[in-house]
């Protein structure tokens, strides 16, 4: 027996109703769905990283790219031949205007490389080929947000077969193999081996000015005249005696900070690792005139060199002195004067001292050191070793040296203070740290950009190394120079 269920009217079309509600919500979640996917496949994905900024620092001891984003990013490398190639993947991200502007950065005259491609490998991955003038050991490294930059990711370029230290040091003071300078090139020190047209000119012009004995012209003409003036003329002041010196000497001059380090900036926008370098390549002018002595600089460029390599390099050249030049800043622009600093054994001899060696010792963490290869086993030897004679020694520098700044610019301090600066302790050289100016002091800071007083700076200086090589001769060294 059948059974017939009457169906009313209402209920049909409220079972219509909700039916087509349903599958128009159904519809609406495909639709978002689909949506959903359409977006993940075509536009980039909302949380891949951004590029902010793209730097290069070219350089002889070797070419760093940094590229600064929003987030950490992760890599993977290789490196093919015939011809030599660089190949980096970055994982979580998307090509953008900014990134493309590598290409552009890369310049003609850059050592290792010769350009580089910048492409988007496949989703979330871009890919940077580096073609190379020749083998590299390449080191690719991230750095976390310090001081004003955000995460860093960091390709070191070092060549494959690096140049001997002192060969190059004597090529790029031009020295002959008599181990006397070259005739004619009294100046050759400036950028990349060029003469700085900058060095002395004015400062020598005005010291001839006022030191010119000889008699004038139209006096000079009429015998009467000379006859009368010759016994009355001044006697001539004694010529200085040169430093008399029994074998070569080398002096390491370290111009502090450099590339992604700025250093201290001044309120007209001068930076510190601008000026010390300049002030450094007219030292270097001035110490290559002198017989039997030439100069080795840590960095000749605008390139980040880490602390421990600095003494490095010094070491490699069996230098005699190590000199620092930094140009300091302090919170107050009244602060003012120069300084000189030496390493300290039993802590810094002054509050500001050791605030000053806290801050110059961070450079590493600003220009960005790669923690990976980083020899800090090399950085507490040095600190072990660092012995009484070579700090007395310092000193004994330190002080003729400030004496010597002390009569072209007022002095922060009297006296050589102490603090456990990371760039002098090499154990077996004699080591100070040149704080010049205050280059947040705004008259300071004019005066560290005058080239006249970078000029008086550097003469200052090498008055204090002669005399200290003048009541300290060098010890004989079995070295090869």
């Amino acid at each position: 027996m059948s059974r017939i269920t009457q169906v009313c009217p209402e209920s049909v079309s409220a079972v219509s109703t909700v039916s087509t509600t349903v599958h128009s919500q159904q519809r609406r979640v495909l639709l978002k769905a689909g949506g959903t996917l359409l977006l993940s496949v075509f536009a980039p994905t909302a949380n891949a990283a951004q590029i902010l900024a793209v730097r290069v620092w070219p350089a002889e001891d070797y070419t760093r790219v940094t590229l600064e984003n929003d987030s950490e990013l992760k890599t993977s490398h290789f490196v093919l031949k015939d011809p030599y190639r660089l190949f980096v993947d970055i994982e979580g991200l998307e090509l953008n205007a900014k990134l493309k502007e590598l290409v552009a950065k890369i310049k003609s005259n850059d050592p290792y490389i010769k350009q580089v491609r910048v492409g988007q490998n496949k989703p979330n991955v871009v890919r940077l080929v580096f073609d190379l003038k020749e083998e590299v050991s390449p080191q690719v490294f991230t750095l976390q947000p310090v001081g004003n930059y955000k995460h860093r990711l960091v390709f070191d370029l070092y060549p494959a077969n690096p140049p001997d230290p002192i060969a190059a040091m004597i090529e790029k003071g031009e020295w002959n193999k008599d181990g006397i300078p070259a005739p004619g090139t009294p100046n050759a020190v400036a950028n990349n081996g060029k003469p700085d047209t900058r060095t002395d000119t004015k400062a020598d012009t005005k010291a001839d000015s006022k030191t010119d004995n000889k008699p004038d012209e139209k006096i000079a003409a009429r015998p009467e005249i000379q006859q009368q003036t010759a016994p009355e003329k001044p006697a001539e002041k004694p010529a200085e005696k040169p430093v008399q010196l029994t074998r070569m000497i080398t002096i390491a001059i370290d111009p502090g900070h450099g590339g992604e380090d700025p250093g201290a900036i001044g309120r007209g926008g001068s930076r510190e690792k601008d000026v010390v370098l300049s002030i450094a390549k007219r030292l270097k002018a001035k110490i290559e005139q002198h017989p039997n002595m030439r100069v080795m600089l840590t960095r000749d460029s605008d390139y980040f060199v880490p602390l421990n390599v600095r003494v490095q390099k010094a070491r490699a050249v069996q230098a005699d002195l190590f000199m620092s030049v930094h140009a300091d800043a302090f919170v107050n622009s009244s602060a003012r004067g120069s300084s000189v600093f030496v390493l300290s054994e039993k802590g810094a001899s002054s509050t500001a001292a050791r605030w000053l060696a806290d801050k110059e010792n961070a450079a590493d963490l600003i220009g960005g050191v790669n923690i990976k290869t980083h020899d800090r086993q090399l950085a507490s030897v040095l600190l072990d070793l660092s012995t009484t004679a070579q700090i007395n020694d310092s000193l004994k520098l330190g002080k003729v040296v400030l004496n010597e700044i002390g009569g072209i610019n007022k002095l922060h301090k009297g006296s050589v203070e102490q603090a456990g600066f990371a760039v002098l302790k090499a154990p077996d050289i004699p080591s100070i740290l040149i704080e010049t100016a205050f280059i947040s002091n705004p008259e300071e800071e004019a005066k560290l950009t005058d080239e006249d007083y970078q000029n008086q700076l550097a003469d200052a200086v090498m008055k204090g190394i002669k005399k200290y090589f003048a009541k300290n001769p060098p010890l004989a060294k079995n070295r090869m120079t």
